[in-house]
């Protein structure tokens, strides 16, 4: 009878604790991710444990995103809440203020060395900060996530907010982050392999506003944009003729749209140049789960190649 006794109770136990991770079913971790890349992210490092709501969701723009009162509550019911950071989020405190948000906030950026940019006219500044336009007072670029060395950085920060948040799940979360490092590590190694085929007097580009200052800085290319840090900023008329200048003296050949911008100016600039529009790069959103970008590691395959297409002829 004793022994029977001892049996179930450790039977009860084992079912206690069992349900009681962050993994069970009904008991997920719940995190919030700011926009698409990053909740990409933190689904890939979270895996089974962590059930991952996205706020700005694909090919939405989080530089015009206004937090609604139904956003408010979602968040105020998360256990972590995982943000870009360098001034991405321009609408961030304000919807933690509003929504009660108590958990923890994970900044991915943290540790990143931020390029700086313009905040009247988005060109980019060197790591030195010397001004390269003589003019605007200078900003960080918060796309950081456009290298691939950053976005490393992003998922060493997204692993350790999670294990802070759920430590029971830690060998789990260094598993996944041991994996997905791999495969970034691996992207890399094929982005630098296809940008040095393409002769250097091509690898420039035009895209609709400033979202690649890493990737160029990173890879060996020199993207020009007519919009600045926000695709809020538009562009002077001034602004649009200097470039339609730059592309016929320097015979830039292709310019590029992007997902969560309005294509009209580029198509102006590309009537008025005969530089051809080289597809879409997907910048600060992922597409949806059926198009051509529907992860981090799949938006940079995408547009590296579309990037080759354009500029290798």
């Amino acid at each position: 009878m004793r022994r029977h006794l001892t049996y179930s109770l450790a039977l009860s136990l084992a079912v206690l604790f069992g349900l009681s991770g962050a993994a069970s079913a009904d008991n997920k971790l719940k995190a919030v991710a700011s926009f698409s890349v990053l909740g990409d992210m933190v689904k890939q490092v979270g895996g089974d444990r962590v059930e991952v709501t996205t706020l700005v969701g694909p090919n939405g723009d989080a530089h015009v995103f206004n937090p609604t009162p139904a956003i408010a509550k979602l968040l105020a019911s998360a256990d972590i809440f995982f943000v870009n950071g360098l001034g991405f989020e321009g609408w961030m405190e304000r919807l933690e203020k509003s929504s009660g948000f108590k958990g923890e906030v994970v900044v991915a950026s943290k540790g990143v060395t931020p390029l700086t940019m313009g905040e009247e006219d988005g060109h980019h500044h060197d790591d030195h900060g010397d001004d390269h336009d003589e003019g605007g007072d200078e900003v960080p670029d918060p796309h950081a996530w456009q290298s691939l060395a950053n976005g490393k950085i992003y998922v060493a920060n997204i692993r350790d907010g999670l294990i802070t948040a759920d430590p029971a799940g830690k060998a789990e979360y260094v598993a996944n982050a041991t994996k997905y490092l791999a495969a970034i590590d691996a992207e890399e190694a094929a982005v630098k392999v296809a940008i040095a085929k393409l002769p250097p007097e091509r690898r420039r580009i035009i895209t609709s506003h400033d979202a690649f200052g890493y990737l160029a800085d990173a890879y060996g290319l020199e993207v020009i944009s007519p919009e600045g840090v926000s695709t809020e900023s538009e562009a002077s008329a001034q602004d649009v003729a200097m470039i339609i200048r730059q592309i016929r003296e320097e015979q830039i050949p292709a310019v590029f749209l992007e997902n969560v911008t309005d294509r009209r100016l580029l198509d102006q600039i590309a009537r008025e140049t005969g530089a051809k529009i080289g597809g879409v790069l997907y910048s600060d959103a992922l597409s949806k789960a059926d198009g051509p970008a529907p992860t981090y590691l799949g938006m940079f395959r995408h547009n590296i190649g579309a990037l080759s297409a354009a500029l290798s002829s």
